[in-house]
């Protein structure tokens, strides 16, 4: 039984789909929604170098708050460069009171409707409800548990399929997570005391379980769960459970077992470096800044704009309500962005309302938080920003207004690891109204021509307008998948979208040999 008025889409997070341009999932950007009662044959094809975790979610509203699954890309012959004995999965999510389609309706409504802040941090699918603490346990919802054995290696995969919460997250003496992998990228080893995890990251650390000998008969530990950043803190728990004993914990403590120190925005920042060289480029070759400016308006709702500029699937695409790729293929040259218009106008074309750029640019992008404007309360909030297409190399951040040179002395002896999710915080909770008050700033090698979202990965945020869309790539380059072979994703419902009385018409752009000749093609232009 299918619902007949509800779109949806999967974006594989973390991936480039390059090749497959209509399968990134993004709608009104580089595909047609699926409509109700059809399905739709993603491919999706992985490069060596992109072993690593992953998720997957729809694009669509706020469906990803439960429409999210676990995508784990393994390294090439199941080799590792790290050793460990076994695997396990941390998989962070929001749980809401309310349906996905309520939360969406009252964030689009006039006047606006807040969601609330949410309801409990699930491990795995499992967590208790902020009302229902008092209750956890055997009278109420179970409280989560990751089991391992003593003496073992583990390689724990933590993934942010969060809607709204930076989560910290700490296990009771055992205070030494070795961070080995960013966001689909390996790391050299770096060593925090806890975890933290916003919307869209990934993070895999290396976890030494205790021998019998220290353990010494204990079995259980808390495992501390605690939103950060925002008005209404969660405070949860799970359970670290080494195998060979009775369950000791099944509820609450009375008590915090530790709490958390530092800021948030000190957390491994500077810190993680590539394991392996990733070209990262100097100062000397990037060929042009672009600003963004993140602003809170208030309109007939609220809404979130980047350069003055808001966009979502729902409202915003404009101007034909054609998905950009689609329109590409279909005007041409027409369809395209005016790259000089945009130049002049913070980075963004005035007809497309896309921001232009061309392969073999090296482009800074620089986000800035600014004090919202909605009554002039100057209001702050923290986005993790997430890039569609190729990953970008995350330069840093800090309070206040961007200084290139100060910030490429930090540089001098660092480089940065490849991201695609990282954090443009809150530096006070209030500020002058439309001030700016922190930045983060990225350096991306433009190599992958496409149709690109990049947004603030915050569910809320991303419908209330806070993303933009990114052409990169002149005309022949975007069509790469020749016209014939696109016709079948050109129209709503059309041929590539199957139903129950129909198959989908699919490319199937990785069969046999060709995947193999696309990754040595992609190996051979990166030399």
């Amino acid at each position: 039984m299918c619902e007949e008025n509800v779109n949806t889409t999967i974006h594989w997070h973390g991936l480039s789909q390059r090749l497959a341009p209509f399968s990134d999932g993004t709608p009104q950007a580089s595909m047609w929604p699926i409509p109700p009662c059809h399905y739709f044959d993603f491919e999706v094809f992985p490069l060596k170098k992109e072993a690593g975790t992953y998720f997957y979610h729809s694009h669509v509203g706020f469906q990803a708050v439960s429409a999210a699954g676990p995508l784990i890309i393994e390294d090439e012959g199941g080799v590792s460069p790290y050793e460990y004995d076994e695997e396990r999965l941390v998989f962070l999510s929001d749980y809401y009171n309310h349906t996905d389609h309520h939360i969406e309706q009252g964030l689009l409504a006039q006047p606006f409707v807040w969601s609330n802040e949410t309801n409990a941090i699930l491990i795995n699918g499992v967590g208790v409800a902020q009302e229902e603490q008092h209750r956890s346990g055997e009278e109420g919802c179970p409280l989560p548990v990751i089991e391992v054995e003593p003496g073992k290696t583990y390689r724990f995969r933590f993934v942010g399929s969060l809607a709204i919460s930076m989560v910290e997250l700490g296990i009771d003496e055992h205070h030494n997570f070795t961070i080995i992998e960013a966001d689909g990228s390996y790391t050299k080893p770096h060593s925090e005391e806890h975890m933290q995890l916003t919307s869209g990251q990934r993070f895999d650390t290396i976890f030494t379980a205790k021998t019998e000998a220290q353990l010494n008969g204990k079995r259980d530990y808390y495992i501390k769960l605690e939103t950060n950043e925002r008005p209404k803190k969660y405070i949860g728990y799970g359970v670290l459970r080494y195998s060979g004993g009775q369950p000791e914990i099944t509820k609450n403590p009375e008590s915090a077992p530790f709490n958390f120190t530092g800021h948030s925005y000190d957390w491994a920042e500077y810190a993680l470096e590539p394991l392996h060289d990733n070209d990262f480029p100097t100062a000397d070759e990037v060929t042009r800044r672009i600003e963004l400016d993140n602003r809170q308006v208030s309109t007939a709702s609220i809404v979130w704009r980047v350069n003055g500029l808001e966009w979502n699937e729902t409202t915003n695409p404009q101007p034909g309500d054609v998905p950009y790729l689609v329109d590409i293929y279909q005007r041409g040259q027409a369809a395209m962005p005016d790259y000089d218009a945009a130049i002049a106008n913070g980075g963004w074309d005035p007809t497309t309302f896309t921001f232009p750029a061309k392969l073999g640019e090296v482009i800074e992008i620089i986000w800035y938080n600014t004090g919202s404007l909605v009554k002039d309360n100057g209001g702050q909030d923290f986005h993790p920003f997430h890039a569609h297409g190729a990953h970008y190399y995350d330069i840093g951040s800090g309070n206040g207004t961007y200084d290139p040179v100060e910030n490429e002395k930090k540089l001098a002896n660092y480089k940065p690891v490849l991201r695609d999710t990282t954090n443009l915080y809150r530096w006070t909770e209030k500020t002058v109204a439309g001030q700016r008050v922190g930045w983060r700033a990225w350096r991306l090698r433009v190599t992958d021509a496409g149709v690109w979202m990049i947004h603030c990965h915050i569910l809320q945020h991303m419908i209330m307008g806070m993303q933009t869309a990114w052409i990169m790539g002149d005309l022949d380059e975007i069509l790469r998948v020749p016209l014939h072979d696109a016709r079948a994703y050109l129209d709503f419902g059309g041929g590539a979208f199957g139903n129950a009385t129909y198959a989908p018409m699919v490319n199937h752009f990785f069969d046999g040999a060709s995947g193999e000749e696309w990754e040595e093609k992609v190996e051979a232009e990166e030399v």
